[in-house]
């Protein structure tokens, strides 16, 4: 037996768009020889589709385009993935279809849950045949588990032939990408075929001459982000229909990765850098700023904002407060800390908002994860944008995409080494100095870790705490050893830094979470759909009070 496997972009919502590319696939596989053609879970209707997945009209027109397809399988088996009305409590159903010369049958099916993310395929297995089909629509990275369809091959000494969707799907803010992989086991459980990520196109496999088993490619843990932010950066443009991307850059890493990125994407010359010098940026970042627009052959301008923050600054101050409730004379008073915050949002609210609307563009937000889980970003400002694509990479894994894209995609020093070697630094007051060594209030060799146990494991300052006590908690987080004693000397030292950015990921960090711009999702665990929170303040369990008294008395 041939069997043809599908991988094929999926649009969400459009069964029309999909039964059309569905109908031109099966022709392929028929002309390819393939007895049977294996199409993706929910090949048909897409899987994230909101309040859609209530309309009775839209299960209607699902059900409506499954019998076209049974009437286009003429003289081949064609499975497929569909949603249809359910009884049960969630009112939908993924169901796996087979068709064949105008016959359509149910072969499985499973309740769907649209609120989910992580799915396990629907498995078919064929009759009088040792073949079991196995169709999927799981998002990156949260794809079934290659040892678990290794060892229900292994187990049922049967040939296991998998596909899963291809392409981008959204809940609202959280987007995902689906890589659309096709692959195939053995009998004995070993891998033998493995499509490319992202990449539509029919792989056809003669089941009476199986491939020889794979060797596993050894490749940066970083590789399977970078495919997945550059593919969901190219579909994401493409389905907003927007061709031309802003970028600001301050010389630091975010905002350089991200340039390098969306270049990689889109081209040089879809992509305009924007430098917004204050007094408080050094030579050095500026410097490395023009280097990088250099290095990446990107349009890029130098717009100060020192005047026009200095003019917001004397505006302000020197309009008089009035009304009943005003004192005599009264004006504001701008604090250091909120003319900080002015630098950011004038970047953004106006340098970058007009660049992007002049040059038919929009400006992109370059915030990384460990800023978002406590806040540390300003509204309106650098928080602003249409997509941060780096919004689920810890500051580490920006640190090593950078790397990953001079060394393997640009094979050239894209991102300046001056970059990735500088102090992270904000640049928004003498304090941030980064010639003087001054950068951020974020340690982040330990704080990504510690916010990654907050977000991602949903640990709680009472787990971190028992494990200081307890002399493992760098193992606990999976950070470098020695960091704790070095940054906290003492006990009071270490809660306090701990109380202090808990407050923040539970507090206004929620807020700011919330207004942010779509992210793409690389986790399976990014803040959004995949991270519901609500607004409430931070608590403290009855047995953090406990440890953390006995601590202090030591």
């Amino acid at each position: 037996m041939k069997i043809a496997l599908i991988s094929m972009e999926v649009v969400p919502g459009r069964p029309d768009l999909n039964a059309a590319s569905m109908r031109r696939k099966i022709a392929e596989a028929k002309t390819a020889g393939a007895d049977l053609a294996l199409f993706p879970a929910l090949s048909l209707s897409g899987l994230f589709l909101g309040n859609v997945w209530k309309q009775p009209a839209f299960l209607r027109d699902c059900t409506a385009y499954a019998e076209e397809i049974a009437a286009t399988a003429d003289g081949i088996t064609v499975l497929f993935g569909n949603g249809a009305a359910d009884d049960g409590c969630t009112g939908v159903r993924r169901t796996l279809m087979e068709a064949r010369d105008g016959v359509l049958r149910e072969v499985a099916h499973s309740p769907l849950h649209g609120a989910g993310t992580h799915f396990s395929p629907l498995l078919y297995e064929l009759p009088n045949e040792d073949i079991i089909l196995a169709a999927d629509a799981s998002p990156f990275p949260v794809c079934f588990d290659v040892r678990a369809l290794a060892d229900t091959a292994r187990e049922k000494r049967k040939h296991i032939f998998y596909v899963n969707a291809l392409g981008l799907q959204d809940k609202g803010k959280t987007i995902y990408t689906f890589a659309g992989r096709a692959q195939v086991f053995s009998a004995d459980g070993m891998r033998v075929l493995m499509s490319p990520a992202y990449t539509e196109g029919m792989t056809v496999v003669d089941t009476e001459s199986m491939p020889a088993p794979l060797t596993a490619a050894k490749e940066a843990p970083i590789a399977p982000k970078y495919r997945m932010l550059r593919y969901a950066v190219q579909k994401f443009l493409e389905r907003i229909h927007m061709e031309r991307v802003v970028i600001g850059i301050s010389g630091g890493i975010d905002s350089a990765v991200a340039a390098a990125l969306y270049v990689d994407a889109i081209g040089a010359d879809k992509v305009l850098l924007v430098n917004m010098p204050s007094q408080f940026n050094s030579a050095t970042t500026k410097g490395l700023a023009a280097q990088l627009a250099e290095n990446l052959g990107c349009r890029h301008m130098i717009v100060p904002i020192e005047e026009s923050v200095a003019h917001t600054v004397q505006q302000l101050t020197a309009v008089p407060i009035m009304g009943t409730a005003a004192q005599a004379a009264e004006h504001l008073t701008i604090s250091s800390f909120v003319r900080e915050n002015m630098q950011a949002r004038d970047r953004s609210g106006r340098v970058l908002s007009a660049v992007a609307a002049t040059w038919g563009a929009g400006f992109t937000c370059n915030a990384n994860k460990a800023e978002s889980t406590v806040g540390y970003a300003t509204l309106y400002g650098d928080q602003a944008g249409f997509l941060s694509a780096l919004a689920d990479l810890w500051k580490h894994e920006v640190y090593a995409l950078a790397r990953y894209l001079n060394t393997e995609i640009y094979k050239r020093e894209v991102v300046p080494q001056g970059i990735i070697d500088i102090v992270p630094s904000a640049e928004l007051s003498d304090a941030q100095n980064v010639d003087e060594g001054k950068g951020d209030p974020i340690r982040y060799p330990y704080h990504d870790y510690l916010f990654r146990a907050f977000a991602e494991e949903n640990r709680i300052p009472e787990d971190i705490l028992a494990h200081y006590a307890d002399g493992d908690l760098e193992e606990y987080i999976g950070c470098a050893a020695g960091l704790v004693a070095d940054y906290f000397p003492t006990a009071e030292e270490f809660i306090v830094d701990l109380e202090r950015w808990w407050g923040l990921y539970t507090g206004m960090a929620v807020a700011k979470r919330i207004q942010s711009p779509p992210l793409l999702s690389t986790s399976g665990r990014a803040y959004g759909s995949d991270h519901p929170e609500s607004q409430i303040d931070a608590y403290e369990t009855i047995r953090y009070r406990a440890l953390k008294k006995q601590l202090l008395k030591k």
